[in-house]
């Protein structure tokens, strides 16, 4: 196989966050879009502050979480609740592994 038959754009790709407590809490599963391809310098800075620099991983993660037309769901001066920051920190967290 050639590596030029790996290489495309990057698509958005849903991902749905469906953890029972999560669910009760807000009523419904909650979902998001990421990009399925991140650059390598994001991707390595997300495995590095992943073990250590949590605020920097809030922060990264937060850019990294859109709606369906590509745009940033948090906002400049708004912020999701706790406990579904950290249900998308490791849904993230997970597909950027995989």
């Amino acid at each position: 196989m050639k590596l030029s038959d790996l290489v495309s754009k990057p698509q958005l790709k849903k991902i749905t966050i469906s953890e029972p407590a999560v669910v009760e809490k807000y009523g419904d599963e909650l979902e998001f879009y990421i990009y399925d391809r991140q650059p390598l310098d994001q991707f390595i800075k997300m495995a590095t502050a992943s073990q250590g620099d949590q605020v920097a991983l809030f922060k990264m993660v937060n850019e990294l979480v859109l709606d369906e037309t590509g745009a940033p769901v948090v906002r400049e001066g708004t912020a999701l609740p706790n406990d579904v920051t950290l249900a998308v920190i490791a849904a993230v967290i997970d597909q950027l592994g995989k």
